[in-house]
């Protein structure tokens, strides 16, 4: 049964977990995922809430080219329908979509699908965002790939309006207009969280002028203390901070 939301207190480390089994690339998977199931990755997702664990993770990829299956593997779950049965036998831990590439569907589709998500869970959804980076996935949906990143800015503005309070939400952009549609459920949060992954200069500076947090891609430790600063410092400039 799914309870009340558990606030990422300021100042305070927390740890949170990319779920086996949901996604197996060659790059992280263990042996013992290959023949893994549901209620593998029911219990894994059970421990991480019982130990306090800040959330649990599912990435998001619609199919995978064969020329790029023997480096990302095939197995890649969809994230909503796995955030959505796991809001189901979780308590508090948060349900973190690491990453969505909203880019590959209509604002409203993601809004639909992830609300859904908050509502079920009593408020626990992280919207995390990317831009994605398989061109056979976006062309295969008639996605604009070589525009990607600019999609994902402005797939972002038409989510924050999609999963504000508004029953009938409002957006006009270039590529995406609505208004006079009502999307129930409204999410529970008031404001859903909404992260951005990546960590090219573009992705950073992403997350600073439009995100709520940040989720690097590959980034030695080493390395992160200066991009942590390089956000802080757009988010100042911005008056953001």
């Amino acid at each position: 049964m799914a309870g009340t939301a558990r606030a990422f207190p300021e100042g305070r480390l927390v740890y949170g977990m990319q779920l086996p089994v949901q996604s197996q690339s060659p790059l992280y998977a263990e042996p013992w995922e290959a023949s893994a199931g549901a209620e593998d990755l029911a219990e894994v997702a059970r421990a991480a809430d019982r130990a306090g664990f800040a959330y649990v993770a599912t990435c998001d990829h619609v199919a995978i080219p064969r020329r790029l299956a023997g480096a990302m593997g095939a197995v890649w779950y969809d994230p909503v329908a796995v955030l959505a049965f796991l809001a189901g036998i979780t308590e508090r831990v948060r349900l973190l979509s690491h990453v969505a590439v909203v880019g590959l569907r209509h604002p409203l589709v993601t809004a639909k699908q992830y609300a859904t998500v908050d509502r079920l869970s009593g408020g626990r959804l992280v919207l995390g965002v990317g831009a994605g980076h398989v061109r056979e996935e976006f062309e295969a949906v008639g996605a604009d790939f070589g525009g990607r990143g600019a999609l994902l800015d402005e797939s972002m503005d038409a989510l924050r309006a999609a999963l504000g309070p508004q029953e009938y939400p409002v957006f006009e952009g270039e590529r995406f207009a609505f208004r006079d549609l009502a999307q129930l459920p409204r999410p529970v949060q008031e404001r859903v969280p909404v992260w951005v992954g990546g960590s090219s200069p573009a992705a950073v500076r992403r997350a600073a002028l439009r995100g709520d947090g940040w989720l690097p891609q590959g980034d030695p430790r080493d390395r992160l203390p200066a991009q942590i600063a390089r956000i802080r410092a757009l988010r100042e400039a911005a008056g953001a901070a």
